[in-house]
Parts: C-alpha cells; structure tokens; sequence
C-alpha cells in the first residue's frame, strides 16, 4: 500500500510560478505535535512570567503600605504624647474643681484607671506580633496608651459631672441665703434681746434691724424663696415672709401699702417686694428686716455681704 503524503503548493501573485513540496503525513503530524508543544511552553512560561510579575507588585504594595502604617501609627504615638500633657492639665484642673466643690479628691492610684485579669489583650496573645515583632509591639502599645487615656478621660468626665452637680447644688444653695441689705438706708436700730421701745415705753426683744430710709424706698428680696406671707400683719404693718428652705425665713415689715407679690409666689434676690412705709407700730418710716433660722431670731448682720472684705 501506498505511503499517503501532503501536497503544499505556493504560487505567485501572477500564478506563473508554483512550487510544490510533498511532506510526508509523518512529519506533518511531528510538525504540529512541535508546534503545539512549543505553544505550550510558551504559554507556560508567559503565565509564570505574569503571575511572578503580579507578586512582585503585590509585595511591593504590601511593604509600602505598610511602610506608610508604621508611619501613621508613629505619627499618632506623638499626638498621643500631646494628649497626655492635655490630661494632666484637665487633671489638675479637676483637683481644683472637686475644691471649689466640696469634695474629696480623687485618689491619685484611681486616676490611673488601671485594668487587668482574666481576658485583658497581652502582646504575645496579638496575631500581628507573631508575625512581625516590631510592628506587633507598636502597634500594641499604641492601643494600650490609647485606652488607658479613654479610661482616664471617662474618669474625668464623671469627675466633673459629679462636681458640676455638688457646685449647681451649692449655687441653688447660696441663692437662697439671704446675703444683701434689702434696703438702702443706714441701721436705725440694731438686733438685740432687749430695747426699750419708744411706743409702748417697756423693754422687749428686737428681734431684727431697723434700716432707715424715705418712704417709697425699694424693698428687695435678700434671697432667693419662696412668700409665704403677703399682707396685714398687726404691729408690723404690711409685711412679707419669705421661706428661704434649709429653715431659713427672712420677714419685711412697716411697708408703706400692699405689697406687689403674693402668697406662693416665687422671689428672686434683688426682686421688689415692697415699698418703705410707717404702717403698723412704727413711728417713722424705715424697714424692720428679720432673719429666721428653725424659727430662731438670728441677727440679720450676720447675713449681710461685706463686699469690701472679699
């Protein structure tokens, strides 16, 4: 049997000239086995070529970002360092504070808002340490300075609230302590536990001040309180009381006519109350002031604010 074989012709543009060559069906085969294999090699290391091409480039991003992290995290490692000068000074801020306040400071060991036990993150416990050392420390350090600060800092925070709390409380407090001379005139006659009184002619307590001053003069509340009495009081005229709490009561008598507020009614230090006048057992006109503390006269003296001694 004849041995089959391949005819390739190649001819001119022109068609005059063709040239035959006879290959053998062997070599057409050895041919495209080579071919294919060569292709195939080709592939290969063209695939090795990209993929070693594409973990280059990826290690080299790696190490630039993490490069740029280190970075980062020294950069916040300094305005942690800033932080920290911040919360010293909030902290002697806060001694302050807690002073002014009335209460005791925080002691200096409780500042520290340490933590620990069972559970609590060490640095051979971070996966990033395992794999890098360097960086693991850095970064763990960093999260721990960061934290111990958000405890202080929350500390802080609770530390102030509770002094803010203790100095409104104190304010409400001294708000309604009567503290001002409720009329502006001079002491015409003073505290005692026995005067002589010029209209009934015997002797008896005078339980607070006589504060002189011309009829109409403004009468102003000495504390913040509450009036618990607006109207006709036998010898002290037209009078008001004001309940201060805390068992203070400060009471304003020998008004000139009816007083402007009424009984309830909220009053605030340096609020009108009333008028000077004469009514009641008076023989001229002034303010007669008491101070009333558990219903015991105090001396109303003892309660008014010297401005030149602060």
């Amino acid at each position: 049997m004849a041995r089959r074989r391949w005819t390739l012709l190649i001819m001119s543009d022109d068609q005059t000239s063709v040239r035959q060559y006879h290959l053998s069906r062997e070599l057409v085969r050895i041919t495209i086995a080579a071919s294919l294999l060569i292709l195939s090699v080709l592939t290969s290391l063209a695939a090795g070529f990209f993929v070693r091409q594409g973990q280059r480039m990826r290690a080299e991003r790696l190490e630039r970002e993490n490069s740029l992290l280190t970075a980062e995290v020294q950069t916040i490692r300094n305005r942690l360092a800033t932080l920290e000068q911040l919360l010293q000074e909030l902290t002697v801020k806060d001694e302050k504070y807690r002073l002014l306040a009335g209460l005791d400071p925080i002691d200096e060991d409780v500042r520290k808002a340490g933590i620990g036990g069972p559970g609590t993150a060490t640095l051979t416990g971070s996966e990033l340490y395992r794999i890098s050392p360097e960086k693991g420390e850095l970064a763990f350090s960093t999260a721990y300075d960061l934290n111990a600060m958000i405890r202080r800092a929350e500390l802080l925070a609770q530390s102030w609230s509770e002094a803010t709390s203790a100095l409104e409380a104190e304010h409400e407090r001294l708000a309604s302590v009567p503290s001002i001379q409720p009329v502006v005139g001079y002491v015409s006659s003073a505290f005692t536990k026995s005067r002589w009184h010029p209209i009934l002619n015997r002797a008896r307590p005078h339980e607070g001040v006589d504060i002189a001053a011309p009829p109409g003069t403004p009468i102003l509340a000495a504390a913040r309180g509450r009036v618990t009495f607006a109207g006709m009081n036998g010898d002290y005229g037209w009078m008001v009381e004001i309940d201060h709490g805390n068992g203070l009561v400060t009471r304003y008598a020998h008004m000139l006519n009816r007083p402007p507020v009424t009984r309830g009614q909220r009053v605030e230090r340096w609020q009108k109350i009333g008028e000077v006048g004469a009514s009641g057992l008076a023989t001229a006109p002034h303010l007669h002031y008491e101070v009333l503390r558990n219903g015991v006269p105090m001396n109303p003296n003892s309660y008014f604010f010297d401005a030149s001694k602060d």
